[in-house]
């Protein structure tokens, strides 16, 4: 009879557990979990804490006495794996209650520790009123914190998805928010000029957005209850309650004491198999490298759906089976108040990290027919090989229709499309539900556009260093101008007027043309072709332009 033995139980190891039940009736399957609670929604605690998910015991997917009921698994919590001795194939646990310790047997282990919070060495950060987020414990305390303490004002430390989702929570419960951080936007996964529809979104909600600032020293004051934080500005904040959201780092205490391999990027080292340099070891979730999808190097990817098929497929190996994984692609997406933000894939700075040749484009159209109530612009930017087509990534922000987008851009990716092939893709369309040319297909049709030679691009970050041997001609109407802004020296003729006013524009420069979102720039841009003119169509337009400064 098989013996499994898995520790960490929730995302990566509740989803091996339930799986070896399924291939195996016979098997002995024993989870650990160190914390009061196995198999929790990690992702859902900030949505508890802000009053979107009102009732905690939802967050609760399987208790001990439901995961015994339904798959016969042995969960033991409290209890925390001290050592694994892989001589004997047995772990050492401590009861956390009584504080005894025993060892038990395996056949097959699986780590699946998860990622522990950063938590850099500030002076005075250990106080009452600082937290991290992690399991259902911290949200506990965090809660308690603002029902006890009369929280009127909250520090968070950190843009990415955990720090954004309790910037909202504090928000909605009614708390002045301040959000610090370190670069010079919010999300990395996205570029800077994406990031900048978040900026805005964060902003307009009241939210005391600070970027480009650290968090240099904390000082508790117990006569007030409060906190004085000392940023790396010069400037002092004071604060009721700070959360720590800077990032994870992959827990491998376990696995370098145990002599396991341990990767470049700090996580503990795996195969395609999911096994360690242990074949009876595996190890799946945040805790591990997996290999990137479009490179195949080692990633570091905390994200809940790896982690669950991950745990899936380390199961079906235990018992013989040869399931391969197949790359991260880092697939993700945040709320921010009434804005998603997504992508997928490389983005701009990861491609320029590694040497690769890509290109981009960017569209800003409408989620649905835009005639039909309700429809939301989607800006949209994609990342491609300019000779190949082949996507390296996506990225689109909006208020509705952006998990849409990704998806399928997620899809095309992994099935290998092309940006020639993506102008091809049929998708639904209604009025209420989409567009006859949808933004993807849009995305594609200027793609192709620059891989035929149909269109000369010029991007946003290219305007402020234009010379004297080129011109910039903004195409839109003057209204648009007076109301939205302009570019500084640009010209302007619109669009429509164009053809007959042409000879108004010298041939010996390049004219650099812009409209609002880079549709009527392609207009003006092949009629001044076609007539022997020298031009560049700045691709996004205006909006990318601007938001890239937000």
């Amino acid at each position: 009879m098989t013996k499994i033995v898995i520790i960490g139980g929730v995302a990566g190891g509740a989803s091996a557990a339930a799986r070896a039940r399924r291939l195996s009736e016979d098997a002995e399957i024993v989870m650990f979990e160190r914390g009061p609670f196995v198999s929790f929604a990690n992702c859902g605690l900030p949505y508890h804490i802000g009053g979107d998910i009102q009732d905690r015991d939802k967050l609760l997917l399987q208790t001990p006495e439901s995961f015994l009921a339904r798959f016969n698994v042995d969960v033991r919590v409290m209890s925390e794996v001290v050592q694994i001795n892989r001589q004997d194939k047995s772990v050492t646990v401590k009861n956390l209650i009584d504080g005894s310790k025993y060892t038990e047997q395996y056949d097959f282990l699986l780590l699946s520790p998860g990622a522990a919070p950063i938590v850099p060495p500030i002076a005075g950060i250990n106080n009452p009123l600082t937290h991290s987020l992690r399991n259902i414990p911290d949200m506990d305390n965090i809660i308690q914190t603002i029902k006890t303490n009369d929280v009127k004002h909250a520090t968070v430390v950190g843009g990415g998805f955990i720090g954004l989702e309790m910037m909202e929570a504090f928000h909605q419960l009614g708390i002045k928010t301040t959000l610090l951080e370190l670069a010079d936007q919010v999300m990395t996964p996205v570029d800077r000029e994406m990031a900048g529809f978040a900026h805005e979104e964060i902003r307009s909600h009241g939210i005391d957005l600070r970027l480009n600032t650290a968090l240099s020293a904390v000082e508790y004051l117990p006569n007030t209850n409060a906190l004085t934080l000392s940023l790396s500005t010069g400037e002092l904040l004071h604060t009721d309650l700070l959360i720590m959201a800077i990032g994870v780092r992959p827990e491998t205490k376990l696995a370098q004491e145990a002599g396991l391999q341990i990767g470049q990027l700090g996580g503990i080292y795996t195969n395609e198999f999911m096994q360690t340099s242990d074949e009876s070891i595996y190890a799946v979730g945040d805790a591990i490298e997996e290999a990137d999808f479009l490179t195949g190097k080692p990633t570091l990817v905390p994200l809940a759906g790896p982690a669950n098929r991950q745990g899936r497929m380390a199961a079906d190996n235990m018992f013989g089976r040869s399931e391969r994984y197949q790359g991260t692609q880092g697939t993700a997406i945040c709320k921010i108040f009434d804005l998603a933000i997504a992508s997928t894939g490389k983005n701009e700075k990861q491609l320029k990290a590694d040497g690769v040749s890509y290109e981009k484009v960017y569209v800003h159209t409408a989620s649905h027919a835009s005639y039909y109530p309700g429809a939301e612009t989607v800006s949209f930017k994609m990342l491609f090989d300019p000779v190949t087509g082949k996507i390296y990534g996506a990225q689109a922000a909006g208020k509705d229709g952006i998990d849409k987008r990704i998806d399928i851009m997620a899809v095309a990716q992994r099935a290998g499309m092309t940006v020639e092939q993506l102008q091809h893709l049929e998708l639904t369309y209604a009025p209420p539900f989409g567009s006859a040319k949808d933004v993807i297909n849009q995305a594609a049709f200027v793609a192709n556009n620059i891989i035929k030679g149909d269109l000369t691009p010029i991007h946003f970050d290219d305007i402020d260093t234009l010379n004297d041997n080129q011109l910039l001609l903004d195409v839109r109407n003057p209204g648009e101008l007076e109301n939205g802004g302009f570019i500084e020296g640009t010209i302007n003729i619109p669009v429509d007027q164009l053809r007959h006013r042409m000879n108004e524009l010298p041939k010996d420069k390049e004219i650099v043309i812009y409209c609002q979102v880079g549709l009527r720039g392609n207009v003006a841009y092949r009629q001044l072709i076609n007539n022997g003119y020298k031009a560049r169509n700045l691709i996004g337009g205006f909006r990318t332009y601007t938001f890239a400064k937000v």
